[in-house]
């Protein structure tokens, strides 16, 4: 069997909707789908949140309106018979009035979770009754009865094992398992949800789960490109990568895919594939456990990012003064992107401000600190071992006339990066892909 998982512009319109129904079929095999809400309604929903914080039913129930006007007209658009649109119109109606449920009581984040998840629930339902009106056998589980997160709200496997199982096993016989993506239950058997990588994160975890022959993430974009579309001409899809380096490029940059999401496929050895729905027939780029030597594959850009120095001759050898610095920013829930050190004092970069100022004025403590701002990581990434002669000196080559303000090697056998000022990113990026790919 093969998870297939759609992004909300996949399943943006009546015609999206239709387009992805055909996608589904055409194999003809048994596969599990996991659906993302459709594009924009996320939004209106953490909107209606947001009112009913504020104490506004009025400006909640507009936002409802709004949206349940919306929904109207897909129906109009997405099906055929009477009976299916009435069918339909019933369960939007049950929907739209467990929202405006909401905005006669008190409102905590624990219903924000609630109305949140409303969004995959609408979009499952179109779907899964578009195909039953095309005559596919098809059947819609609530990820509800088997996606769960343990107490440190890490996904709970066994449990998510165990229950996916069950559930197939009471619904068998049918083509296609719709289900809704990013939702779930918490410890607590309350609503909540999986926050990194949402629906990509829930196709991971089910194909892991089923180990499924493929896991497939259908987005806007026919793959996982060697260079910003952005800012280079010319690029191509990667037609395959190691989950290592899909993980470094989605941590530096590569928004197609988030750089967690994919580790439960990576562990259970389940391909995962990425392709684009405006255009099927392209190949995508293939994630799998396979290294292809001495070949780099692409580069990525990180921005808004801040660099931190720390110069002190009289602390840098002290024993226990990294761990000071350490500490300090894992105090204020600030991971750290790159690190250099020398003798006297030691670099790193951070891609989260909330908290900078409070950082700075402790690192004080420990020598002179200064600050540069606006600044981007720009990742390299392959078969960057150190033994693979010429690799790093290809990329440095190509940065020769860009100001480079930190390099870090060695961290990785996949990756080189380079911290510069974010004015030169377009420039960096363009050598490189000269450098590298042309």
């Amino acid at each position: 069997m093969k998870v297939m998982k759609f992004g909300g512009t996949s399943v943006g319109s009546a015609e999206r909707m239709q387009g992805v129904s055909k996608i589904i079929t055409e194999s003809g095999q048994p596969t599990f789908v996991v659906l993302s809400a459709m594009s924009g309604t996320t939004n209106s929903l953490i909107e209606i949140s947001n009112y009913l914080y504020h104490h506004n039913p009025e400006g909640a129930n507009e936002v409802i309106r709004q949206l349940e006007t919306k929904y109207a007209k897909h129906v109009d658009e997405l099906y055929k018979t009477e009976e299916m649109k009435e069918t339909v119109r019933e369960v939007l109606h049950d929907r739209f009035m467990y929202l405006r449920s909401f905005t006669k009581g008190h409102f905590t984040s624990a219903e924000e979770k609630k109305v949140v998840a409303q969004g995959e629930i609408l979009s499952t339902n179109m779907v899964v009754n578009y195909l039953k009106e095309c005559g596919v056998k098809a059947v819609l589980l609530s990820a509800f009865d088997f996606m769960k997160t343990d107490k440190n709200a890490e996904p709970d496997m066994h449990y998510i094992v165990e229950n996916i199982h069950r559930v197939l096993e009471a619904n068998e016989g049918y083509q296609i398992y719709i289900t809704q993506g990013f939702i779930c239950m918490n410890a607590y058997n309350e609503i909540d949800n999986l926050l990194r990588g949402g629906s990509d994160y829930t196709a991971s975890l089910v194909g892991a789960a089923i180990k499924a022959e493929e896991i497939v993430i259908w987005t806007d974009i026919d793959g996982m490109h060697n260079n910003d579309p952005r800012f280079v001409d010319n690029t191509e899809a990667v037609s395959q990568l190691n989950f290592e380096e899909a993980a470094e490029l989605a941590y530096f940059g590569a928004k197609i895919l988030h750089p967690t999401c994919v580790q439960p496929a990576k562990f259970a050895g389940v391909p995962v594939r990425l392709k684009n729905t405006m255009d099927p027939q392209a190949p995508g780029t293939i994630i799998n456990n396979e290294l292809q030597r001495g070949k780099i594959k692409a580069v990525a850009a990180k921005d808004n990012i801040t660099a931190i120095k720390i110069k002190s001759s009289r602390m840098l050898l002290a024993s226990g003064f990294m761990r000071k610095v350490f500490e300090t920013f894992e105090r204020y829930n600030t991971p750290i992107d790159m690190i250099t050190t020398s003798e006297v004092g030691v670099s790193m970069s951070i891609d989260n401000n909330k908290n900078l100022d409070k950082i700075v004025d402790e690192l004080k403590k420990y020598g002179t600190v200064t600050v540069d701002r606006d600044m981007c990581i720009i990742c390299v990434v392959g078969d960057l071992e150190w033994n693979n002669i010429g690799f790093e000196t290809l990329a440095t080559d190509a940065m020769k006339d860009i100001p480079v303000r930190m390099v870090s090697y060695g961290g990785s056998n996949f990756n080189i990066s380079f911290l510069i000022k974010e004015e030169d990113k377009k420039r960096a990026l363009q050598n490189l892909s000269a450098t590298l790919f042309q």
